[in-house]
Formats: structure tokens, sequence, C-alpha cells
């Protein structure tokens, strides 16, 4: 586990593509237990040790996940990531080159649960809901292009759900269109930067998360 940043009330870190980020139906430890470990042993703490997760990231995307340490950061931290006070940017990795070097997509999701799977429409229909994203092209090597995506809202999916839907699948995403799986099981999203305000001191934090250390992500040659 890395991590990134931290303080009294928040902690940041690097999360690697198998991890999930709470305990769900698999029992396989999440995160959130990976980082109380952490804390307990590196203050010594008896008893539990207190962490709240604000926001999740998909298991096969790597990056940044931001835990709050205490109760007060916690509902603070709630709500601005319910406001989109949190600014989120992401990089991602497709094959085929985007229709557009820069743009803002508007898109209309509908999240099917059975499924795990949300469908982008171009105009509302029933049950679904606005999504908005920027992308940039930042980066090429001899295969594959990176994109610097910024959310505008937090769907279900939301990424690789509007990125495919412009004929851009991330790479190694099965679900949205890519033709073949990664061998970790990894989907080649990257959760690079956050910044926000502190919940509590109210100072900026900015952080940034290196990318995963192979020779895909370490390939690119930025614009």
């Amino acid at each position: 586990m890395e991590v990134v940043y931290e303080d009294n009330h928040l902690i940041i870190v690097n999360k690697t593509a198998s991890e999930i980020v709470q305990g769900d139906k698999t029992g396989d430890t999440p995160l959130s237990e990976t980082v109380k470990a952490y804390l307990k042993e590196k203050y010594q703490k008896p008893g539990n040790v207190f962490i709240g997760v604000t926001h999740r990231l998909d298991r096969p995307v790597s990056g940044l996940v931001v835990f709050a340490k205490t109760g007060k950061a916690l509902s603070r931290l709630n709500e601005m990531f319910r406001t989109g006070q949190v600014e989120k940017t992401y990089w991602a990795v497709v094959k085929n080159f985007p229709p557009s070097q820069e743009k803002i997509l508007t898109h209309y999701l509908v999240r099917n649960v059975k499924q795990n799977k949300s469908y982008a429409y171009d105009k509302e229909v029933p049950n679904s809901k606005l999504a908005k994203l920027h992308y940039k092209l930042i980066g090429k090597s001899e295969n594959y292009y990176l994109l610097e995506v910024n959310l505008m809202t937090g769907r279900h999916h939301q990424i690789r759900c509007q990125l495919a839907k412009i004929g851009c699948p991330i790479k190694g995403d099965l679900k949205y269109g890519a033709p073949r799986s990664n061998p970790d099981g990894s989907i080649c999203l990257h959760a690079r930067k956050v910044k926000l305000i502190h919940p509590v001191s109210k100072q900026l934090i900015e952080v940034e998360a290196p990318v995963p250390n192979n020779s895909l992500w370490q390939g690119f040659e930025f614009f």
C-alpha cells in the first residue's frame, strides 16, 4: 500500500488495480481494512481504528482513494463528494484515436444493476441520469493513446461507459467493448489526481498518484 498524503483527518492512498475499496461478497480483504491495519501499527493504537470510506474506485481501476480518519472529516467529505467539490482527474489508455483531441462528452446513463453495467444514450430516456466529462488527448505510444479525463458528474462506470460510447473503450475493459482483457484483470484507468479544500483546515490539498510501474504506462510520449 502506497500512502501519498496523510494528516490528522485524511489519508490518501494509491490503490492497485486488484484491490477492493470496501468489503463485498468476494470476502477479499478490502483496502479500508488494510489502511486500518497500517494506522494501528504505525501509531501503536489499542482497540479499533476509525476509517471512513468517502468514495469508491472500481476494483480493476488503480489510483487515488481518499479515506477519512475522523468522523468530522467523513461527514464533510461525504458532502463534498456528493456536491462535486472534489476535483478528480483520471488517465485512461485507449486503442482507438478519439473523435476529437479534446471534448466535453454529454450522455444520459442508465444503470443495469443485474449486469453491473451502465448504458449511454445521446438523449434522455426513462431512468437515465445526466453524465458529463471532459477529456483531452495528452500522449501516445506505439499502439495506444493516453487521455486525461475530468469528471463533471459522478455516475456508475461513467468514464468506462462514455469512452466506449465514442468508440474508445479502455484497454482491458471487456465489459465495455475492449477486444481482450489485461493479464492481471485490470483495466487501464488510473485515478491520477485529487484536488480539494481540506474539510477541517480549509487548506488546498492537491495530490498525484504515480502510474502503475509497467512498460505500457511508462511508454507514452506526452504532447
